[in-house]
């Protein structure tokens, strides 16, 4: 289970994931080398997947924002229509959702354009996909790989904290 200066570190490094640790260790009034003990724990324990560095997507002709919904023809083997999409590189996320379609797709592209090329020679050209329908975000008020921490009254964890089984590979 996390306590709450686990909550603590946690909380920091998802603002700021390049921040110093000896910073960190001030914010918690712990020692430097106390922090990096913590955050190692955290990692194997599975709380921090990995560090990223956000990019401006505007700086690389990547302001277009695509939500498409696709549905797969009966017979084909899911995981591998969704592994399909997973691997273009102008898809940013592939969600296997409940209801008529199959997968949510988060897709970035320069401009209509692009979106038209993609869909005709990379997204409906994949084996069992039966349709695609797009929806363009024309505004991002909020975009955010943040995770809401939160901890019980105790500063433990709450449940939804507690480490659960890492995925074998």
């Amino acid at each position: 289970m996390i306590d709450s200066i686990g909550i603590q570190i946690l909380k920091i490094l998802q603002r700021k994931a390049r921040i110093p640790n000896v910073e960190v260790a001030r914010r918690v009034g712990m020692a430097p080398s106390a922090v990096l003990e913590r955050i190692r724990k955290l990692e194997n324990q599975g709380y921090i997947d990995g560090y990223e560095v956000r990019l401006n997507p505007s700086r690389f002709h990547r302001q277009l924002v695509v939500f498409a919904w696709v549905r797969t023809t009966g017979g084909h083997d899911v995981g591998s229509v969704g592994d399909r999409l997973a691997a273009l590189s102008a898809v940013q996320e592939v969600h296997y959702v409940s209801g008529e379609d199959a997968f949510l797709v988060k897709i970035r592209v320069a401009d209509t354009c692009a979106l038209d090329r993609l869909l005709r020679e990379q997204i409906r050209p994949v084996e069992g996909v039966q349709s695609v329908r797009t929806h363009i975000a024309l505004n991002t008020v909020k975009e955010s790989a943040h995770i809401p921490i939160e901890a019980d009254d105790d500063g433990d964890a709450a449940p939804a904290l507690r480490p659960s089984p890492k995925p074998s590979d």
